[in-house]
């Protein structure tokens, strides 16, 4: 019996001449993608990422941008469309993935445009959830209130860097290196799905939150015969609780006793 909806399956559009563009204006240059994956990733599974620019006026996010496994889309300026020709590019492509792909659910698209106002309407006609992600001081109102969700991109690289190093806890002193990296992943996960606002945070939940975080997760190789064995050992060290639920006999997250793990 499943206890939660199946994952989303999320495609990403990324308007990186708007995004750059506004980065270099917050004094947040260069961009850093990896900041925005990271944060739809805990929201779903990312199944198509593209990006449009005119790439010979990019090239410092070449590199990047494919190590992240983006698809990188050259629309160069000189062509007859123009200017907007990598925005009509855009647009045309997430239609027709909304058509040609249904099991694709949510589209993520990176741009704080008006010009995309159109295509999110559309989106949401086709049953699609729309998440933006733009500059808080460059977005179109009239983008955000049209979407589903709107995500400022300063609040994803400052929220890392006002928060600093977390201070060393007591109370995991001892603890190795691998376990503290399983507890830092847990921990991390837990409050991605409390972001989320979910009403019941299952241990399953949990699990394939942080799968999709770290793909090579295993609660084997940390020392545990079960996903349950893990929880029930960060509860004994103070990082959450949990209770068991009498109906499937599955952990149930209670609480988040810690924010971060040092490791």
């Amino acid at each position: 019996m499943a206890h939660f909806d199946d994952e989303h399956q999320i495609a990403v559009f990324i308007d990186l001449e708007n995004l750059a563009i506004g980065a270099k204006e917050a004094n947040l240059h260069p961009l850093k993608i990896q900041k925005i994956l990271d944060r739809l990733v805990e929201k779903g599974k990312v199944s198509i990422k593209k990006a449009y620019a005119d790439w010979s006026g990019f090239s410092i996010y070449k590199v990047p941008f494919h190590e992240c496994a983006i698809e990188l889309i050259d629309i160069p300026k000189k062509r007859m469309s123009g200017k907007n020709s990598a925005d009509i590019k855009m647009v045309v492509d997430a239609l027709e993935l909304s058509y040609s792909k249904p099991h694709i659910d949510t589209f993520a698209l990176v741009t704080g445009d008006s010009d995309f106002s159109p295509l999110v309407s559309k989106l949401r006609e086709n049953n699609k959830f729309i998440i933006a992600i733009g500059m808080k001081n460059s977005s179109s109102d009239l983008l955000i209130a049209n979407c589903d969700e709107f995500i400022y991109y300063e609040d994803l690289v400052r929220k890392h860097v006002r928060r600093g190093r977390p201070k060393k806890q007591s109370h995991l002193a001892g603890l190795s290196k691998e376990k503290l990296r399983a507890f830092s992943l847990l921990v991390d996960s837990i409050a991605a799905l409390q972001r989320e606002n979910k009403e019941i945070i299952w241990g399953s939940m949990v699990k394939q939150t942080m799968k999709r975080k770290q793909p090579t997760f295993s609660e084997e190789y940390h020392g545990y015969s079960s996903f349950s064995k893990l929880l029930e050992d960060a509860q004994k060290n103070k990082l959450i609780k949990v209770h068991k639920d009498q109906r499937s006999g599955t952990l149930i997250i209670d609480d988040l006793l810690e924010q971060e793990v040092a490791v």
